[in-house]
């Protein structure tokens, strides 16, 4: 309660005129200082006014008064410039240290309802989000600002994992771009599983032989663990199995710490076939990293995706596992799922690092040339009619749903704090 006492006062949520003293004199709060997350009073240097003297000093607050005593505020100096207490129960005056003369002390006003709003906010499943209803109550400006807001955010926070990985590996953008793009063909599902494989292979030492399809394939699912090297289920395992012990004992490669592959997905994205489609794209030296960053439209995305995996995996999903309808290409959206969660991330990411403005710019461009993921995260604001034409407004709204809605951080959201903001001077409820 007291962390919303705080936030009441440094946002100035209280109804106009209703701050007063427990002796009855009206306070004018003029700055309500800088809030301190450290030791000392919550807040330094605020401005004040009570009836017609000026004070300028400290800010203290506790939810019961006598806590000022239980704290041991009294007999601590870091307390003596404290010009006013603000408290949700006055069950008592508190006084200075040094000369006994009482604090004015105010009862913050309306903490229980604006708790209770709150408290409807975060109590949401998840799913319902009662804040999307009041919505249309935030001004389009501030809507646009904030999903701008929310989109950099998130593309930053993809950005800073690239960079990451090319600092980890000293400065190698293909290392790096070779991880991002396996993570990417995860597609959430098998992301970590994908990611540990990449960091497992030696990629500068088996890209020696990248005009060899079934060596790249053989080195890629023998790491997985994918391949029975002593009992292969057809005949082109055996081969695979063979090509793998090969370069395994050539390099000194081993198979990852064995990763847990998720399996329960239709055909088409099995984690053996998305291997394939990695190895499929390390051809000629794995250039995928170059052409990535002379992106300029949706077209060249699809371009850049253009691989197919080799002739075996029209027909299998795993090592001696046959299917059919199987593309040899990945389809639409997942080259659209790549280019919003690999290529933008790596475009921005090298503009920042060699300081170019324009390469992050056009990283955002791309987003906003891209069409909009569809999924259950996104849902509930496209069904309350929230405008989402883009993928740069599709990432803003993950971003939201993700780091915002679903760890309940609607005082920290500028949509939770606007709502709860006007309700806090309104008797509506929400």
């Amino acid at each position: 309660m007291e962390e919303l006492m705080q936030y009441i006062w440094q946002f100035r949520l209280w109804p106009a005129g209703s701050l007063r003293t427990a002796d009855g004199h009206i306070v004018d709060v003029i700055d309500p200082g800088i809030a301190n997350n450290g030791s000392g009073p919550d807040f330094f240097n605020a401005k004040i006014r009570i009836d017609r003297q000026w004070w300028a000093g400290n800010i203290e607050m506790h939810v019961r008064a006598s806590d000022w005593y239980v704290h041991g505020h009294h007999t601590d100096k870091a307390y003596d410039n404290v010009i006013l207490h603000v408290v949700q129960s006055d069950d008592g005056a508190v006084t200075h240290r040094t000369d006994a003369h009482k604090i004015p002390q105010v009862v913050m006003p309306g903490t229980e309802k604006f708790a209770g709003r709150l408290s409807a906010l975060m109590a949401s499943d998840g799913a319902t989000m009662p804040c999307i209803r009041h919505l249309d109550t935030i001004p389009q400006l501030v809507l646009n600002d904030f999903m701008t807001a929310m989109a950099i955010e998130r593309l930053q926070q993809k950005a800073d994992s690239v960079m990451a990985l090319v600092q980890a590996r000293k400065g190698d953008w293909r290392a790096a771009t070779f991880i991002t793009l396996a993570r990417g063909l995860g597609f959430g599902t098998n992301a970590d599983a994908m990611e540990q494989l990449a960091r497992s292979i030696p990629l500068d030492t088996v890209l020696r032989h990248s005009d060899n399809a079934t060596a790249m394939e053989a080195i890629l699912l023998g790491v997985a663990g994918m391949l029975d090297i002593d009992h292969p289920r057809d005949n082109y395992e055996n081969i695979l199995a063979r090509e793998y012990s090969f370069y395994a004992l050539k390099f000194g490669i081993a198979p990852a710490t064995q990763p847990l592959w998720r399996t329960r997905l239709r055909p088409g994205a099995q984690p053996a076939r998305r291997i394939a489609m990695l190895a499929a794209m390390m051809a000629d030296g794995f250039p995928f990293g170059g052409k990535a960053l002379n992106i300029t439209s949706p077209a060249d995305i699809h371009h850049l995706f253009d691989a197919q995996v080799s002739e075996y995996w029209h027909t299998h999903i795993a090592p001696g596992v046959t299917a059919s309808g199987l593309q040899p290409v990945l389809g639409f959206s997942s080259r659209t799922l790549l280019a919003i969660n690999v290529v933008a991330p790596i475009i921005y990411a090298y503009g920042w690092a060699i300081d170019d403005s324009s390469r992050q710019e056009a990283a955002i461009e791309l987003l906003q040339s891209l069409k909009p993921e569809r999924n259950s995260l996104i849902a509930p604001f496209t069904q309350a009619g929230f405008p989402c034409h883009d993928a740069f407004t599709s990432q803003a709204l993950l971003q939201l749903r993700k780091n915002y809605c679903q760890l309940r951080k609607c005082l920290f959201c500028r949509l939770g704090h606007r709502i709860l903001a006007t309700a806090a001077r309104q008797p509506a409820t929400l």
